[in-house]
């Protein structure tokens, strides 16, 4: 059980208790006063037995008529009305017997319970007056005694000044209970909402575990692809091209050999790439070079594959850049490459690697003959299509962004920005 709910628990523990005692309270002091009026009849006190017991049991149904109907407890008017009749009725039972002022004492009760306002205050002068006539000795020696009602006035004052004293006292414990039951329920209806939002916040969080793992697959199949499509796919394009060079020289052994050497060579990286690939390493050139050597390396070996001119040029403060950062760029830089070599028909490539401030760029612009970049491809499911779109979708993973420029007999210009992450950062 929580703290909040044992203390909720007390709390209505005690107010059982409390309601138990106030609702027998006026019985008990009622036949207390009567035992007491009667031993002191049997002592020989003067007084109207019959009167007395009449305005007893007359006092016993006007309490038990109104204390019986808790529904009636919140209409103010008609408690007032029950209040008057019950200073009445035990203002003329201790004027005839004094010792009825151990009854009246449920007056004080009962104006902090039913009254309202400044009531309960009127409620508590006025059974403090009936109580001052039973603490001097009754009415009979009030005016038996010359200075009795001056007596009975200063006691009367006292016992206003003091019960007041003490009601209001009580008045501001009750409230305090009252604003701690409060923040008891508002306590209990917040814990029931954190519960409830503590629940929902686990559904919540399963739908995104699921929506993480589904995410984590998609994204590594993704990358998988670009991969495999920037390693197997473009050397295995480049075996096929160095292989139908060498099938198109049977008469020139040494430019076969050549075109079978490179071809050779090509699978041999390609394999080696394969298997980084499946362990989710980096590049092997980039694991023995810095970027700009990198993409150096993979131009001066694509001029040299396809007999084409082509120059990096880097600008700008090389620094070693986070893996992801070099990664993409020279995948960009390989499919750029790879594209001009399949489509452009360029004699010449230039590449310009830019090191700014917040941002590295990658362009690689040829003289080819350019194409429409916003033509759908006719057969892009199984002829290729897949490079750009690998290649925008490496970019955008960085927050970098991927620009295509190029038309019909034009050339074409690819420019890949993405965000400069220092080495050893978080990307």
């Amino acid at each position: 059980m929580s703290i909040e709910a044992e203390l909720r628990e007390e709390f209505d523990r005690w107010e059982r208790r409390e309601y138990a005692v106030i609702n027998v309270l006026p019985y008990l002091l009622l036949a207390a006063s009567t035992v007491v009026t009667l031993l002191q009849r049997i002592w020989g006190a003067q007084m109207h037995l019959p009167a007395v017991l009449g305005l007893t049991l007359a006092t016993t149904i006007w309490v038990v008529w109104f204390h019986t109907r808790p529904q009636w407890h919140q209409d103010g008017p008609l408690m007032g009305l029950y209040y008057a009749g019950l200073m009445v009725l035990g203002g003329s039972l201790v004027a005839l017997a004094p010792w009825y002022g151990i009854f009246t004492f449920v007056g004080y009760v009962h104006a902090f319970l039913l009254l309202r306002g400044r009531w309960r205050y009127v409620g508590v002068a006025a059974t403090s007056m009936v109580q001052a006539v039973s603490y001097v000795g009754g009415l009979d020696r009030i005016s038996a005694d010359a200075d009795g009602w001056w007596e009975w006035v200063v006691v009367a004052l006292v016992t206003m000044v003091l019960a007041g004293a003490f009601f209001h006292f009580a008045d501001m414990g009750h409230q305090r209970n009252h604003q701690q039951q409060r923040a008891l329920v508002e306590l209990h209806e917040a814990n029931v909402k954190l519960e409830e939002a503590m629940a929902e916040n686990a559904g919540l969080h399963a739908q995104l575990l699921v929506q993480a793992r589904e995410a984590g697959v998609l994204d590594e199949r993704q990358r998988m692809a670009r991969e495999i499509h920037d390693t197997l796919a473009q050397g295995l394009a480049g075996i096929i091209t160095q292989l139908q060079a060498a099938e198109q020289s049977p008469d020139e052994p040494a430019v076969s050999r050549r075109h079978v050497t490179n071809a050779i060579n090509l699978a041999r990286e390609s394999l080696t790439e394969a298997r980084r690939t499946v362990h989710a390493v980096g590049p092997a050139m980039l694991a023995e070079a810095r970027l700009p050597d990198a993409i150096g390396d993979v131009t001066r070996r694509w001029s040299e594959a396809h007999h084409i001119d082509a120059m990096l040029t880097t600008t700008g403060d090389p620094r070693p850049m986070h893996a992801d950062v070099e990664v993409t760029l020279l995948r960009a830089a390989q499919e750029a490459l790879t594209n001009v070599a399949k489509h452009a028909k360029a004699s010449r490539v230039g590449l310009t690697l830019s090191y700014m401030e917040d941002l590295v760029t990658l362009d690689v612009r040829d003289d080819g003959v350019g194409f429409e970049p916003d033509a759908r491809r006719v057969n892009g499911s199984t002829t290729g299509g897949f490079g750009l779109a690998g290649m925008r979708q490496r970019v955008q993973r960085l927050a970098g962004r991927l620009d295509i420029e190029s038309e019909p007999g034009g050339g074409t210009a690819i420019s890949a920005t993405v965000p400069a992450i220092p080495a050893g950062a978080r990307s």
